[in-house]
């Protein structure tokens, strides 16, 4: 009996072998490629404040679809929504996610990273800054550029005149911190102040669903108040503390570039507690 021959399998074997290694190697090649790309172009320094920008502004069409998406098969009060309460419901989606972004990044950069450790002999901390940093300020201009967008083609459903102004502020004292690196450890310590957002959201959420008497309402106000009570007060008095001990460096920051973070901080500050005083009231 004649055994079979062995060479047509060991040249498949080869041949799926040959196959193999190169598409191997032209994944490898298109991964370096992509890691060029990125390094080299998206984000190289001078790309930063466009790519995150962009990053930014798709994060919220992105999360925008995905809260209407989720909304829709798990919330029955969703269905009950006129179209703006259903928008409203959408976009507030959108400022829960980015102030999670924001919140969890400015405590990193401001307390972890040490790119504003007075230990770090790196130059003045007011005019430090990192691409990381850069990058994640582009982010959040891109949200408020975003949001400011939508409160105009649906105004004034989405905010009034405080809301737009607050807005305005934001976009320009975060581009020019961006753009120009100056001040950027007091624009995160102010963001750092969105950790309320959500549970202002969750509070219109519970409230809109017909929730307001349950007991979930009851703990999201007691939160509520904690967290306003460090990220409003306690943070605050930390960054006035920070500026006066600092100020030998904060006067040597550009007269228009701190007049903005004290008008953006203020502002902010004031939309807050109307809008605070507004939800706590109903």
């Amino acid at each position: 009996m004649h055994s079979p021959p062995i060479e047509p399998a060991k040249e498949l074997h080869d041949t799926i072998a040959e196959v193999s290694n190169t598409t191997v190697m032209e994944i490898k090649s298109y991964r370096n490629q992509a890691k060029l790309l990125v390094g080299s172009y998206l984000l190289a320094d001078p790309f930063i404040p466009y790519t995150s920008v962009i990053a930014g502004i798709f994060m919220c069409k992105m999360v925008y679809d995905v809260t209407q998406l989720i909304s829709s098969f798990y919330f029955k009060s969703y269905a009950g929504l006129n179209k703006i309460q259903r928008i409203e419901w959408n976009n507030r989606g959108i400022s829960t996610i980015h102030a999670f972004f924001i919140a969890v990044m400015s405590v990193y950069l401001v307390f972890f990273s040490g790119i504003y450790s007075d230990d770090r002999l790196a130059g003045l901390v007011v005019f430090r800054s990192s691409p990381l940093s850069a990058f994640t300020l582009g982010v959040s201009l891109g949200y408020f550029m975003a949001d400011l967008a939508m409160m105009f083609w649906f105004y004034p459903s989405l905010g009034g005149l405080e809301y737009v102004l607050h807005h305005l502020l934001s976009v320009v004292s975060i581009a020019y911190s961006m753009l120009s690196g100056e001040g950027q450890f007091y624009t995160y310590m102010v963001l750092i102040s969105e950790t309320t957002t959500p549970v202002i959201n969750l509070r219109w959420y519970l409230d809109t669903a017909g929730m307001k008497r349950s007991n979930m309402y009851f703990l999201n106000g007691v939160v509520m108040f904690f967290a306003w009570l460090v990220a409003r007060i306690i943070l605050f008095i930390y960054l006035f503390y920070h500026i006066y001990t600092h100020y030998d460096q904060v006067k040597q920051m550009h007269q228009y570039s701190f007049s903005l973070g004290f008008k953006e901080s203020a502002g902010e500050e004031a939309v807050k507690y109307i809008y605070t005083f507004h939800v706590w009231s109903h």
